[in-house]
């Protein structure tokens, strides 16, 4: 691993600054899990996407720069430097279109990835259901061959699909083929929300957000076409999927050390009420965002001399999630009952991003598969122990 960055790698850090240093936005947008938040957050990704920094490494047919894993990690620490807004795109950029390069059509990757990119359409997952969550194989949602339309018909219900209030397209599994085992017989499609047969229910969170929403399908057609990879087969893909989801792509290092040195600037406001056990917590967190930066480039060489991820993401997620808590617990902790203003209130510090900041964070041990789970694929994949 060399952490030296070359000429070209200097360059591009620069122009990524200076046009973010430009164009951030002086005051933070309003929650993008909130109507009126989502649709800030969308002027504000085709902004990125005209200046041509809403997907740096994707090819250039598709709106992207085609810049390398290293250069994609400097584009990432220099937008969380700026304290630039939250991506409502991630869904789609860094979840689907992974899948789309490795297993979508021509046709289908002509189709989506630009639209997905300008944000032209959002992207929402359709994994869990009541009964179906971090164990994926349980989904009950059936898909039914219609010969006459050359097509499926969906039933079922998706719940937890962040952001489906407000978005255009989900990905899920259904069942094609209820006789074969668990892991079988399920297919990965793509379904427009538009669809006749589609009810829509958003769901309240903790924080008061309405970003989540339940999906209900009652006969939905969609053709062929809309199938990733192969009938019968949609487990494989959609593991590349949830790959994505707890490796690098998704929690990129650049947000954990912003969130980090955010902790050390509060640190210095409140150091005179701080005990010493206080000091050590926050320098912890800083150490373990570090660390996870170094990790990530680790891997990221890895990845470039030909290597894979595979379930070694489960180790990622399972770290960086726990580090978000415990990162956020301390902003609390400095704070103490300032910690529980409102954003708009007087006295909030930093926006009141910390307790906004710690009620995402709890979630993060749950969503993307249970750290239960992913403590279980380490112990069988990773270190090789018996199942039981």
């Amino acid at each position: 691993m060399d952490l030296t960055f070359n000429e070209k790698e200097n360059a591009f850090r620069q122009e990524c600054r200076s046009w973010l240093e430009a164009n951030v936005p002086k005051e933070p947008l309003q929650s993008g899990d909130t109507g009126e938040g989502f649709a800030q957050h969308v002027e504000w990704e085709k902004k990125l996407f005209a200046a041509g920094l809403a997907v740096v490494s994707w090819p250039k047919e598709y709106g992207g720069r085609e810049a390398t894993l290293m250069e994609w990690l400097i584009f990432e620490e220099e937008y969380y430097r700026a304290g630039a807004p939250s991506r409502v795109t991630q869904n789609g950029i860094f979840l689907m279109a992974p899948t789309l390069f490795e297993y979508g059509t021509d046709a289908q990757k002509q189709r989506y990835l630009k639209k997905m990119a300008g944000a032209e359409e959002l992207w929402a997952q359709g994994w869990s259901e009541p009964n179906a969550g971090s164990d994926l194989a349980s989904v009950k949602s059936t898909a039914t061959r219609d010969d006459e339309r050359g097509g499926w018909l969906l039933n079922g219900q998706k719940t937890w699909c962040t952001r489906g209030s407000f978005s255009d397209i989900i990905f899920g599994l259904f069942r094609t083929d209820p006789e074969l085992a668990r892991h079988k017989g399920l297919t990965y499609f793509i379904v427009p929300l538009t669809s006749e047969g589609i009810t829509l229910r958003g769901v309240d969170r903790l924080d008061g957000d309405e970003g989540f929403a339940e999906v209900f399908l009652d006969n939905v057609f969609v053709p062929d076409d809309h199938i990733i990879g192969e009938v019968d087969r949609g487990w494989y893909v959609a593991m590349a999927t949830t790959s994505s989801e707890r490796g690098l792509s998704l929690r990129s290092p650049g947000r954990f050390m912003a969130t980090a040195t955010k902790l050390i600037n509060l640190y210095k406001r409140y150091r005179e009420d701080a005990t010493p056990a206080l000091r050590d917590q926050v320098v912890q967190a800083w150490m373990d965002a570090d660390a996870y930066r170094l990790y990530t480039f680790q891997t990221v060489t890895k990845m470039l001399g030909g290597g894979s991820i595979g379930a070694e993401s489960s180790l990622n997620k399972i770290f960086w999630s726990e580090m978000d808590v415990k990162t956020h617990e301390t902003g609390l902790d400095l704070l103490a009952e300032l910690g529980e203003l409102e954003p708009e209130a007087p006295d909030a510090q930093d926006h009141g991003s910390w307790m906004k900041g710690y009620q995402f964070a709890l979630a993060g041990p749950i969503y993307a598969g249970t750290n239960e789970i992913q403590r279980n694929v380490v112990a069988e994949r990773v270190l090789g122990l018996p199942r039981k």
